[in-house]
């Protein structure tokens, strides 16, 4: 099934606004939460076909809010791409294990991102 409908956790407002308005010019529907725990929320209730996490926020963090929605049975089938500054390779290795289908670094490429969504479709 084609992702339509995409998530985008992050804290930063600029990133935020960064994919939102780079996914958007390519025909996905955004929505974005401020926090891992409004993610986690919005997950649950708009169930979107994927979720972009960030990994250094405030409060539960993406590898955290990651594993979250791979063991919660009403979000588990939503694939998880880390988009993060955490470059290491012990983190990618970390988020993977998570859950998440896909790692990549920040600053986000655009065609790097939505050649990697594409995939999933």
């Amino acid at each position: 099934m084609p992702v339509q409908r995409i998530l985008v956790i992050d804290d930063s407002a600029t990133e935020r606004h960064y994919l939102a308005q780079m996914l958007s010019k390519h025909g996905f529907d955004v929505l974005t939460a401020d926090s891992a725990e409004q993610g986690l929320m919005l997950a649950r209730t708009q169930a979107p076909d994927l979720v972009l996490m960030d990994v250094v926020m405030p409060g539960l963090n993406g590898f955290q809010a990651t594993r979250q929605l791979a063991r919660d049975p009403e979000t588990q089938k939503i694939p998880v791409i880390m988009c993060t500054s955490k470059s290491q390779e012990t983190d990618r290795i970390w988020g993977l294990r998570q859950g998440a289908v896909e790692y990549v670094v920040k600053p986000v490429q655009e065609a790097e991102l939505l050649s990697k969504i594409r995939a999933l479709g």
